[in-house]
């Protein structure tokens, strides 16, 4: 959409002060673009500001989310089964985990589809749902005297009552009680496959007396699913605030970055921007963080790469980090120059990369085929290395019929996003992966829907087992020059990645902060 505004709220233009310089003329130099860009101080952001002048930002949580989302899911169990008997949706929290043998925890995170329905930050919780009466009950951990020695005064059930907005709430050690008193005959348990990874869910409802009930274990999951694949207004409010978050503490580790720091300089950069800006502890997975060679692994920075290179000056570096804030995700990957200037091989990779960005976010609307994003992705990014020199032989159809661009692009060029990174209802159940080399990591294979949050992630990396396997075979080597692609290969990777909404007559960029043109990177890196 050429030439789109940037309307700002009028409460917006009393903050948009306290913008860095440089977003403030980034955005101004985005009046003329060709995407939609939302650019308003979010209605639940809360503003401090201490007596040294050190100034943050945290966001107001609604609790009335999560109850719109228990609305939601009463009236789609309700549509769907009717009310056979009294029945109750019961799900189980999360639970605290020990490291092994010793008495220190892990951090804690909320199972998805409890937080989803009860917002709850507490561990070892459950939840019920009324079909018959809509009441929301809350079940918490009965603490011990030990626990409050260590961990701090217990909260009584009241404060929860009011601080998470359900209608009762109740010892977990009370579950089946409380349920026989409602007169409670059947419970719809929390069981299924995600579609995505494969993995069962966790967390099934366990508790004393169960047997007491009927349960059924198959239709919950599935409608749960698909209440989380698109989001409410509240959610869309707080993933925005959560993009804008990590958009910046992207910008804050452009402007630091410089030859001689170590990768994970980026990572702590990030993770300090986040929290001491934001209040996010989290972040959503763990920060990928690949200079030169490291930025063509795609899921770099495990615990045998922890982002430890040092970065050399004309190298290329990968950062896909995104913070994590009510159990909400951000995901976001910027590719920039260490040493702030793109070579001419660089930056003929990056255009490329970010053409096919570019082309998904101004072709996706409500209806269109997420597979057919992808494609028009491989296409775009097919057509580019074909005018520069890296493909031969052949036609660009031809070379999309070899699947020749998968071999630099193997992977999927999004997925939905929301409670989990890699979020639930990517693909409907009874269908599934293509397996073609161009689709088979495809994360989402469905219709774009007004309301869906995804990821738009396309990328062209020198993987060398990838290039082994293409110029093993004469019928895919002969669309290489190989002059070129020992150019190209120094690169190393790119990825541009992006969170994005899915409108009702387009595409909303959350991700609209982050300086993606090869301009205005430099002139952002130029000012250190």
């Amino acid at each position: 959409m050429a030439n789109c505004p940037i309307t700002i709220a009028a409460a917006t233009v009393a903050a948009i002060g306290g913008l860095h310089l440089l977003q403030r003329q980034y955005l101004a130099s985005k009046k003329s673009c060709n995407h939609r860009h939302r650019i308003t101080l979010d209605p639940r952001a809360v503003q401090h500001k201490c007596k040294s002048g050190y100034q943050y930002e945290t966001f107001e949580i609604d609790f009335a989310m999560h109850r719109e989302h228990r609305e939601k899911i009463i009236a789609r169990m309700l549509k769907l089964n009717g009310l056979v008997e009294h029945s109750c949706i019961m799900v189980h929290g999360g639970t605290q985990l020990g490291e092994y043998d010793t008495d220190t925890d892990y951090a804690f995170k909320q199972e998805s589809m409890f937080q989803y329905l009860f917002g709850v930050k507490e561990p070892d919780c459950a939840g019920a749902i009324d079909l018959v009466t809509k009441e929301s009950i809350l079940f918490v951990p009965r603490l011990s005297e030990e626990w409050a020695l260590w961990c701090g005064d217990r909260k009584p059930l009241s404060w929860f009552k009011t601080f998470y907005g359900v209608d009762h709430v109740h010892f977990t050690d009370e579950i089946a009680t409380v349920l026989l008193a409602r007169q409670v005959k059947n419970l719809y348990l929390l069981k299924g496959v995600n579609l995505d990874s494969g993995v069962e869910t966790q967390t099934t409802s366990k508790f004393d007396d169960i047997d007491k009930f009927t349960t059924d274990l198959t239709a919950l999951h599935p409608e749960l699913v698909e209440c989380r694949v698109t989001k409410s207004e509240k959610e869309l409010e707080l993933l925005r605030w959560i993009n804008r978050l990590s958009s910046n503490a992207h910008i804050k580790v452009m402007e630091t970055i410089e030859p001689g720091m170590v990768e994970f300089h980026a990572e702590s950069e990030f993770l300090h921007a986040c929290y001491s800006q934001g209040g996010a502890r989290f972040h959503a997975y763990t920060c990928i963080c690949g200079s030169g060679h490291n930025a063509s692994a795609l899921h770099y920075g495990h615990a045998g790469a922890p982002n430890d290179k040092v970065l050399n000056d004309g190298d290329v570096f990968l950062n896909d980090m995104g913070c994590e804030y009510h159990g909400y995700a951000s995901d976001i990957t910027c590719t920039f120059p260490v040493n702030g200037k793109f070579t001419p091989d660089q930056k003929f990779i990056y255009e490329g990369v970010l053409k096919a960005h570019d082309a998904v976010i101004a072709a996706m609307k409500p209806g269109v085929e997420w597979v057919d994003m992808h494609l028009l992705s491989q296409r775009v990014l097919t057509e580019h290395l074909l005018q520069g020199g890296l493909f031969q032989n052949g036609s660009v159809d031809e070379l999309m019929e070899a699947e020749i661009s998968a071999y630099f692009y193997p992977h999927g060029l999004g997925h939905l996003m929301g409670l989990d990174v890699h979020d639930v209802g990517g693909y409907l159940p009874g269908t599934g992966r293509t397996d073609t080399r161009m689709l088979r990591k495809l994360r989402a294979g469905r219709k774009l829907e007004k309301n869906m949050v995804i990821t738009v992630e396309p990328g062209c990396y020198f993987i060398e087992g990838q290039i082994e396997e293409l110029l093993s075979s004469p019928a895919t080597a002969k669309y290489i020059n190989k002059e070129v692609l020992a150019r190209f290969r120094k690169t190393g990777g790119v990825r541009i990645e992006s969170d994005v909404i899915v409108t009702a007559t387009g595409a909303e960029n959350m991700s609209y902060l982050v300086p993606r043109k090869v301009a205005e990177i430099e002139a952002l890196m130029a000012r250190k």
